[in-house]
């Protein structure tokens, strides 16, 4: 069966007032806090498979977007990116679809047009995008996370749980428009986006996965991952470590928390504390040479 561009596995099933969980590599998965957090609820849900493209050339470029090989049974096969999703079942309340969704790099409305109609199709409630970013934050403080929603009560979610606004203007990634086109056929959005520190950039940053668990867990009712704990109090230990090795960067870092405070007391932005010009420059060389390896 098709829906839009997806290739549905059959029997379809039936799912009670589901919210969809989705992440988008690369736009928000620095870290792949978004990719990681979502295997921890499909774990804990034991996800099953529901639906992938049934032509991911039409919308990625293979050249940006890197096939890979593997062994099968001794037999080499090749993995072709893809969007796909899977579903998961709760004993009481809301099921869930989960969205593992790349950027598209041509007919991106056809893409944004085949989600919204496997939304639509399953009855979702609530569309909630989650992911991570770098900004200027300490790692010594709780991670900040900022996000909205849209819906009566994905609002009363954000405000209990002390989500900041997003006050970002600039370019974003194409499938923003499933978020806007989202409302009109009935389904409340969410985002939940963790800040996580310009200057440490891990590969797999479990501080951020722990940061997003504080928020969802509690939200559908999940417990932590106690080995995903564990490797961010590693990682933690291992930036400290560091930090008493560098007295620049523990000087960046002192610089970053006077900013936190100043944002935690609900100041005036202009009243914020700058940082200083060698830091600034310090930051943006180091994110330029992320950028080119």
């Amino acid at each position: 069966m098709e829906i839009g561009a997806f290739e549905l596995n059959e029997p379809l099933p039936k799912l009670k007032k589901p919210h969809a969980l989705a992440m988008l590599q690369p736009w928000v998965d620095v870290g792949s806090v978004g990719s990681l957090t979502l295997s921890w609820l499909e774990a804990h849900f034991e996800a099953k498979g529901l639906a992938r493209l049934a032509k991911p050339g039409d919308f990625f470029d293979f050249t940006r977007y890197r096939p890979t090989i593997y062994y099968q049974e001794g037999r080499r096969q090749v993995n072709v990116p893809n969007t796909y999703v899977t579903y998961g079942r709760r004993k009481t309340g809301n099921d869930f679809l989960f969205l593992h969704l790349l950027e598209p790099h041509s007919h991106g409305e056809v893409y944004v047009d085949s989600v919204l109609q496997l939304l639509e199709r399953f009855g979702v409630k609530r569309y909630c995008l989650i992911g991570s970013m770098y900004d200027l934050v300490p790692h010594t403080r709780p991670l900040t996370v900022t996000g909205g929603g849209v819906g009566k009560k994905a609002q009363q979610d954000i405000e209990r749980m002390g989500i900041e606004s997003s006050s970002y203007q600039g370019p974003t990634t194409f499938t923003y428009l499933i978020q806007q086109g989202a409302p009109d056929i009935g389904i409340e959005t969410m985002s939940f986006i963790v800040h996580l520190p310009q200057y440490t950039q891990m590969e797999d940053d479990y501080m951020g996965v722990a940061r997003l668990m504080e928020m969802l867990g509690p939200l559908y009712d999940v417990p932590r991952d106690e080995s995903y704990i564990r490797k961010a109090e590693q990682q933690l230990e291992q930036i400290s470590l560091a930090l008493d090795k560098n007295p620049q960067l523990r000087a960046i870092v002192e610089e970053l928390e006077t900013r936190y405070e100043a944002r935690a007391n609900k100041r005036q932005e202009e009243e914020t504390p700058r940082l200083s010009p060698e830091i600034e420059k310090f930051l943006s060389e180091m994110e330029r040479r992320f950028r080119e390896n």
